[in-house]
């Protein structure tokens, strides 16, 4: 297991001895870990949980859907919201190589996510001409 050394501020270094000291985590150790392995599940999906009773911490801090819902944003935490946001944000500017770039850079040709940003980048483009 490897060891990594990272430097918090002292509110959040107090607050998690808050919950240490509640007996909500055994120890700081026990925290951090649970913490990276619960972050890396929301935005990794093939990310294979590492950390020693890591379902029970969980079911014990009770997350419900809702919480988990409001941490990863409005639809879920799928990057696709953010994507149709950035496209209509350069479509409505008509910043289309902007836009084009974005598509490109994040998507492969043939994703299904991909083509609907295309043609919803086609219906500003319609708009302008």
């Amino acid at each position: 297991m490897a060891k990594d050394t990272v430097r918090y501020p002292d509110e959040v270094v107090e607050e998690i001895d808050s919950l240490v000291d509640d007996g909500m985590f055994e120890s700081k150790s026990e925290f951090y870990r649970f913490s990276a392995e619960y972050v890396l599940t929301l935005i990794t999906d093939d990310h294979t949980v590492e950390t020693f009773n890591f379902d029970e911490i969980k079911s014990e801090l009770d997350i419900t859907q809702e919480d988990h819902a409001k941490a990863l944003g409005t639809d879920g935490g799928t990057f696709f919201l953010d994507a149709v946001i950035t496209i209509r944000k350069h479509g409505l500017r008509g910043d289309f190589e902007a836009a084009e770039r974005f598509i490109d850079t994040h998507y492969e040709p043939t994703d299904q996510e991909c083509i609907i940003l295309e043609e919803l980048l086609g219906t500003y483009r319609s708009q302008s001409a």
